[in-house]
């Protein structure tokens, strides 16, 4: 299942690339069913918040009217930062799944490991899932925006 909701984040993240946003997709799942999807919005809302994990993190607590994801495992197509990270232990999500690491901002081990902190009051399982076409289509997303500036 973990590659069919990987796929599933990556449509997320061709829907970011297609508004012209940085092409990262997120979903959360519980029971082995899609409770919410999202994608990149921070330029179209002009919003630092605006990351894929943290909209999905949203819809889901909408969803289960909770702001307690217990039993829910996210799916994201890059590793999340550590604003993400800490929103995802703070919702109490079960399992975080990525597709590729990310070593300028990835707070799963790619830049640095946030969960090597002691203390936290959750520990969410971490997996990074070395998806070849989750990092093929964030580099073919800037080095067009490379080529287009020149």
């Amino acid at each position: 299942m973990e590659k069919y909701f990987i796929e599933q984040a990556l449509l997320q993240s061709n829907k970011a690339r297609s508004i012209d946003e940085v092409p990262i997709g997120a979903l959360i799942v519980k029971d082995n069913k899609i409770i919410a999807t999202a994608y990149n919005k921070k330029e179209k809302n002009k919003n630092p918040l605006g990351h894929a994990e943290l909209i999905a993190i949203k819809k889901a607590c909408k969803k289960l009217r909770s702001w307690r994801l217990n039993g829910c495992s996210i799916y994201v197509t890059l590793e999340p930062c550590s604003m993400c990270l800490s929103a995802i232990i703070q919702a109490r999500i079960d399992n975080v799944y990525f597709g590729a690491s990310d070593p300028k901002s990835g707070a799963c081990g790619g830049l640095f490991n946030l969960l090597d902190q002691k203390g936290f009051n959750h520990y969410p399982n971490i997996k990074n899932l070395k998806i070849d076409a989750c990092s093929t289509i964030l580099k073919d997303y800037f080095k067009s925006k490379r080529n287009n500036s020149k």
